[in-house]
């Protein structure tokens, strides 16, 4: 239902009007957890009973995991005359007024990571009842939480709009870029010289992430995988 939960967002026509969006539904198998005792203890040795949730090595018992997710890039910073506030109400003409009736967990993430340390410039409203912090790619990054599902959330608010905005003006610097990001471009033209070029880069000092690539090209663009090539520090490595 597009009446309750963060389903109200979706919105065709702003979603449509953003700079990027993407659907996806991915379905894998994935091994059923199964509760488990632990060993009895030794003779001579009282200790209570205690159940774990442990997962099947064998993986005989076989679930299904299904899962859908929507991603949305707004420029703001370009329909905002250059500001970089941004609000749920800016960005989808619609905000939340409550969770999802048969969601267990039903929250909101907003990434206050400060630029450059200075945590007085961002202001969030209302303010998070919660914060997260996580190692990002080796960065430091924390989140401000909003948990639908919490009863004082909608308390003191018929809905929730979230606002992030900056306590004074800000030059029009690009941000900073990111370790792990990629640039892609095309060169060429037509089936035979025409070619889509992807270029991922990694500034961190010394370490490796893995990398999933999903390339997203129209559906009247013809792809020959024996063309594929990948080269990494100036050496072509075969697709396997």
């Amino acid at each position: 239902s597009l009446q309750a939960g963060l389903a109200v967002l979706l919105k065709a026509e702003r979603l449509f009007h953003s700079s990027y969006h993407s659907q996806a539904v991915h379905i894998r198998p994935i091994c059923r957890v199964t509760p488990s005792w632990f060993p009895a203890p030794p003779e001579g040795v009282i200790r209570a009973a205690s159940l774990s949730l442990v997962q099947d090595a064998s993986c005989l018992a076989v679930s299904w995991e299904l899962r859908q997710t929507l991603t949305v890039v707004f420029d703001t910073f370009s329909s905002g005359q250059g500001k970089k506030d941004w609000s749920l109400f800016k960005m989808f003409s619609r905000t939340l007024t409550d969770a999802c009736p048969l969601a267990s967990q039903s929250k909101v993430y907003v990434d206050i990571s400060p630029k450059n340390k200075e945590k007085e410039l961002l202001e969030v409203t209302p303010p998070p009842a919660s914060v997260y912090e996580a190692i990002v790619q080796g960065d430091k990054r924390t989140y401000a939480v909003y948990d639908l599902l919490s009863p004082s959330l909608f308390n003191t608010s018929r809905s929730l709009n979230v606002q992030l905005k900056w306590k004074r003006p800000q030059d029009s610097s690009e941000l900073p870029t990111p370790i792990l990001h990629a640039q892609r471009y095309v060169s060429g033209y037509g089936l035979q010289t025409g070619e889509i070029s992807t270029l991922i880069y990694n500034t961190h000092p010394y370490r490796a992430f893995p990398v999933i690539l999903l390339e997203t090209v129209p559906w009247y663009l013809r792809l020959y995988v024996h063309t594929l090539t990948i080269i990494t520090k100036g050496k072509e490595n075969k697709p396997s």
